[in-house]
Formats: C-alpha cells, sequence, structure tokens
C-alpha cells in the first residue's frame, strides 16, 4: 500500500506540472464545485473530510520523506566529488611503476670495462652453450679470439687519477648461450689481497663509433656501478638488462647482475703459484629484457565522466526536491481553502 501511494502521488506530481495554467484553473474550478455539492449534501460531508484529511497528511509524510532521501543522495554525491578529486591528485603525485618483459633473440653486444691494474691478460675466448673446456696451460699465454680496445681517461670524480681500461665486446647469442672467458695473471705484490674492477655498459659498436671515446667511457663511469672479481677464483657473472623511461621520454639502461664464485685448483708448480690468477665468466641470465615504466593510473576522462554523472544526479534531485516542495504548498493551501470554506457554510 505504501510503495502504490508513493507512485499515485509522483505521477499526480509528474501530472500536475506537465498541465498548463489553465488547466490547473480549470481544475481548481472543478474542485470549487465540487466543493458547493459537499455543502448540499451534510450526510456525505461529515464523512468526507477524514477520509481527505488522511490521504492529505498520507502524501505530506511521503512527500517529505522523499525530500529527505533525495537530500541524503545529494550528500553522498557531493562526497563522491570530493573524495574522486582528492584521489586524482593522489594519483598524478605517485605514479604506479609498470613492469613488463620483452622476449629477444640476440642481445646488442654489451661493452665490458675491465680495469686490470698491473695485471696482465692471459686469454679471452667466447664459447658456446655454456661449455668451458679444461684449462691446460694456467697462468700461460692462450688464444685470444676476442674484440678488445685499450683505452685511457681521466676519472670524471676526482680529474687527475688517469684510468687504463680494456674494453672487451661482450656476448650475444642469448639462445646459444654464448659466454666470454677471460683470464688474468698478477705477480706476487705486497697487498693482501687483490681484485679486478669492472663495469658494464650497455653496447660495444656505440663505444666504437663514438666521436669522443674518452667522453664516452667518462660517462659510462658516472652513470653505471662497477663491481670487482677477486683472484684466485672463477667468478661467473650472468647479466640482465632493465631499461627505464623516466618522466620526460628519455630512456636509461642498467645491468642486474647475479655472480658465483668458485675455488680453483691451482696444480702449478710452487715456482709458478707466485703469479695470482683471475678468471671470470660474462654471460646473458635469460632473452629478457625488463622495461620499466612510470604510469599515471589517473584516467582525466573517466574522472569527467563520474562527475558529469553525480552533477547530473545533483540536478534532477534538487528539481525533484523543488517540485515537491510546490506540490505541498498547494495542497496545503487548497485544503485551507476548503477548511473555510465548510467554516462558513456552517457558520
Amino acid at each position: 500500500m505504501i510503495r502504490a501511494e508513493l507512485s499515485r502521488s509522483y505521477q499526480e506530481l509528474n501530472e500536475e506540472t506537465e498541465q498548463p495554467q489553465e488547466d490547473i484553473e480549470i481544475l481548481e474550478e472543478e474542485d470549487d464545485q465540487d466543493d458547493l455539492t459537499s455543502t448540499t449534501v451534510p450526510e456525505l460531508d461529515r464523512n468526507s473530510p477524514p477520509v481527505r484529511f488522511s490521504r492529505t497528511c498520507l502524501k505530506n509524510f511521503f512527500s517529505v520523506l522523499l525530500i529527505f532521501v533525495y537530500l541524503l543522495l545529494m550528500g553522498v554525491a557531493v562526497f563522491l566529488v570530493y573524495q574522486t578529486i582528492t584521489d586524482f591528485r593522489e594519483k598524478l603525485k605517485h605514479p604506479v611503476m609498470s613492469v613488463s618483459y620483452k622476449e629477444v633473440d640476440v642481445y646488442e653486444a654489451p661493452g665490458i670495462a675491465l680495469y686490470p691494474g698491473k695485471a696482465e691478460l692471459l686469454s679471452c675466448e667466447h664459447h658456446l652453450y655454456d661449455h668451458i673446456p679444461p684449462l691446460k696451460n694456467p697462468g700461460q699465454p692462450a688464444e685470444n679470439n676476442c674484440r678488445t680496445q685499450k683505452i685511457d681517461y681521466i676519472d670524471p670524480f676526482t680529474n687527475q687519477t688517469m684510468k687504463h681500461a680494456l674494453i672487451v665486446k661482450g656476448p650475444r647469442e642469448v639462445r646459444k648461450r654464448e659466454l666470454v672467458f677471460l683470464q688474468f695473471h698478477l705477480n706476487e705484490t705486497e697487498q693482501d689481497f687483490s681484485a679486478i674492477d669492472y663495469l658494464l655498459f650497455s653496447s660495444f659498436e656505440n663505444f666504437l663509433t663514438s666521436a669522443n671515446q674518452t667522453k664516452f667511457m667518462q660517462d659510462c663511469e658516472s652513470s653505471f656501478s662497477s663491481w670487482k672479481f677477486s683472484g684466485g677464483f672463477r667468478t661467473w657473472v650472468k647479466m640482465s638488462l632493465v631499461k627505464t623511461t623516466e618522466e620526460d621520454g628519455s630512456q636509461s639502461v642498467e645491468f642486474r647482475q647475479e655472480t658465483s664464485v668458485v675455488n680453483f685448483i691451482d696444480r702449478r708448480s710452487a715456482a709458478d703459484k707466485g703469479d695470482q690468477l683471475f678468471f671470470v665468466v660474462f654471460e646473458w641470465k635469460d632473452p629478457y629484457i625488463q622495461e620499466i615504466q612510470d604510469i599515471i593510473t589517473a584516467n582525466p576522462w573517466s574522472m569527467i565522466a563520474l562527475l558529469c554523472g553525480v552533477f547530473l544526479v545533483l540536478f534532477k534531485a534538487a528539481d525533484f526536491a523543488k517540485l515537491s516542495v510546490k506540490w505541498m504548498i498547494k495542497i496545503r493551501k487548497r485544503h485551507l481553502k476548503k477548511r473555510a470554506r465548510e467554516l462558513n457554510h456552517i457558520s
């Protein structure tokens, strides 16, 4: 019954708002005629006012209830607008990091910059499928089939120290698990520990074609981290490539690596053991290049669409509340007018 009365009141409201002014006046005249007719029949007039009064109260009650409901909806809509704008601003300040993996068959050959110091390169070989043949004469010069180049440049951090680097072309065939195996030796020194520094940069060909190789190496040392491998061990370096896209659209390349160290069993004679041996292997970890990019998840178009929907709800709620108030005032005036006529008739 409540739903039926609610839908009936809403339908009467729509019919009254859609009728022109002339129809409203005609209806008022008919109501007046009904009132005059009701005054001529006192028996019906005694029974009709309570029924009309109860219906009017019920309609007024549900109208007020509807107004409160729509006011509640308006409050929720305003809060939703505020929350949406706040979330949008937070997402603009804190972009989400997107990580994707690109699979390749062949990498561009990286550059391996070694700083051996007084150590001497004995051999450099490319092998496939992780197969490293046994060492025949460790500590003695062996085959060198790597593409290498030596370069001297001033340390970019001190601007005084001269650095001597050996640049070696890295592996390319990731599917064939190509690796580069290097062997160094160093005569016995007064140091308790010995190690060789190295760093990795993304392209050996870029180094060769660079117009200023000295400046190229200074930039690489300023941008990339350096690592070490120590003597008396075989250090296995597995590289992975990470490309990061900055906010301005520029790209930076970073190498991540996993290292494992294996002890070298020195079977040389006591006279030859005075030379410290270094062994290092460079290999790609997997055929995936990790690409990192900051993404702003806030979509301005979706926010605009949401705000439009919220404002439309606010407009409809305000319009309905206004019509409800007008209808209540009209019903109240009509009721007071009828009551005044009844009192005049009795008097």
